[in-house]
């Protein structure tokens, strides 16, 4: 079968990193039980910054979000090295900048995540993730931003969201830990 993946905030949890960053960077403590609160992608307001102070400070900190310490959700990693095993096909494809490309697979090899180089799209947006998602005729697709889970409900894959606090209102299956995936696939299978 063909799993096809989003990283950030499916795989990786990029934004409660980016949260302690900005309570570091700030020199303010905000609590984590507020981050599990926020129903946006963006986690500015709970900073007390405007959307273009936000922008200017997840900018600034981009390499540091992405390339650091960065940690992968429980069970991700261990879980696409088995559907390798198992001879399943495992797609990234991410919406990060193309120039972060060949370090974020760089990044992604070296946390133990399998990786092809002819499974891996980077840089482009969200009508284009979708494209490239229609194209690869996915069996399953994981992701967290509702656009683009919602533009996928009328393909023939099943689509699964990550769940995170700012997608609750989606009516569909969800993941909540990468232990479930098993299950999840023996269920639709």
């Amino acid at each position: 079968m063909k799993f096809g993946f989003d990283i950030d905030d499916t795989l990786i949890n990029l934004r409660e990193y980016a949260f302690h960053l900005y309570n570091k960077k700030l020199n303010k403590n905000v609590q984590l039980d507020v981050f599990h609160t926020i129903k946006t992608l963006e986690i500015h307001e709970a900073f007390d910054l405007t959307a273009e102070q936000g922008s200017e400070m997840w900018n600034s900190l981009q390499d540091e979000i992405y390339f650091s310490a960065c940690p992968p959700f429980p069970h991700a990693v261990e879980t696409l090295q088995e559907l390798e095993r198992q001879g399943h096909e495992v797609y990234y494809i991410t919406a990060r900048d193309k120039e972060f490309g060949e370090r974020t697979k760089k990044w992604l090899l070296e946390n133990g995540f399998p990786v092809n180089d002819d499974r891996f799209y980077c840089g482009m947006k969200d009508p284009e993730k979708i494209n490239i998602i229609k194209e690869l005729d996915l069996d399953y697709y994981f992701d967290d931003k509702p656009a683009v889970l919602e533009t996928l409900l009328d393909l023939p894959l099943q689509v699964i969201a990550k769940d995170n606090s700012y997608n609750q209102h989606l009516s569909i299956p969800r993941l909540t830990s990468w232990s479930e995936l098993e299950a999840i696939v023996k269920q639709n299978s």
